[in-house]
């Protein structure tokens, strides 16, 4: 009986120390860390619409609809108090305010200066257009599209005067010419929107009055490697978006580092950059 317990013990004892050699033979191999992403910051610069866009059909018979509500319902003008009766001033306000009644109510309404004679109405036009003469009155408008939309200049900032238009920047990546946003890196101890700043200043220059909108990011764009075979893993690029306005001046282009610059609306953006880069700005960007 002895020797069969001490031979079973033997047995057990060189199948754990089996088990042991084992399991210490396999060594697990560490996983490489990726290394640390390169952060950058971009700046999304707007040049605000300076004319209001063109109403829709929709909008415009909605307006002209307010309107007859509100010439219809409104308490008469009292004339006898602001004007003299048969003076130039008199003559010329009902001129105009005929204009008004045409324009609510449609050119078949009739008001009281439709029913003079055909020479006293050429009189009073006459003396309404002498007055205006007198006071150098000019009812000539501008036109609503400018001169840079005629020839196509895309440089200019008074281009498409009722839409949003932003600044894009042609830069060469790797020998090749991209489009994008003002764009850089971020130096040790800076934070993102005082860096977004310093770069748009040395790529554009500082002849332009800018305003960044808020510290916090509106966007975010990560740029996957060009080569996923490496067997070193590759540094992740991620860039931020900030907004930013223009209220004067022009950029004056680093050409160390652009080629060359344009003010684009949305539209005009997507047929210029990227695919992966135009998926990440199309939300930042304004439809007009």
């Amino acid at each position: 009986m002895l020797s069969r317990s001490v031979l079973a013990s033997c047995r057990r004892q060189q199948s754990v120390t089996l088990c042991r050699s084992l399991a210490t033979d396999v060594v697990p191999e560490r996983t490489k860390r990726p290394p640390r992403p390169e952060i950058s910051t971009a700046v999304v610069l707007n040049r605000s619409p300076l004319i209001t866009r063109t109403p829709s059909l929709f909008e415009r018979a909605y307006y002209t609809y307010q309107a007859r509500i509100r010439r219809a319902l409104h308490n008469p003008f009292p004339l006898d108090f602001y004007f003299k009766q048969g003076s130039l001033l008199e003559t010329k306000f009902n001129l105009e305010e005929k204009k008004r009644e045409h324009r609510a109510f449609g050119p078949k309404f009739k008001t009281e200066e439709d029913y003079v004679s055909k020479e006293k109405a050429a009189a009073d036009k006459a003396a309404a257009d002498q007055l205006a003469l007198q006071e150098g009155e000019d009812n000539t408008l501008m036109p609503r599209v400018h001169e840079a939309d005629n020839n196509r200049d895309h440089k200019s900032l008074d281009r498409k005067g009722r839409r949003n238009i932003y600044l894009l920047l042609q830069t060469k990546v790797d020998g090749n010419g991209i489009w994008r946003f003002p764009q850089g890196g971020v130096e040790k101890g800076e934070l993102l929107h005082q860096a977004a700043q310093r770069d748009l200043y040395a790529q554009c220059g500082e002849k332009m009055d800018t305003w960044i909108v808020s510290r916090n990011p509106v966007g975010v764009h990560k740029e996957s490697p060009a080569d996923m075979s490496l067997p070193q893993p590759v540094a992740e690029k991620i860039t931020f978006f900030f907004k930013a306005h223009i209220m004067t001046g022009q950029i004056q282009p680093n050409p160390s580092v652009i080629s060359d610059f344009a003010w684009l609306t949305k539209q005009e953006i997507e047929t210029r950059v990227e695919k992966e880069y135009w998926e990440s700005v199309k939300d930042i960007l304004s439809d007009y």
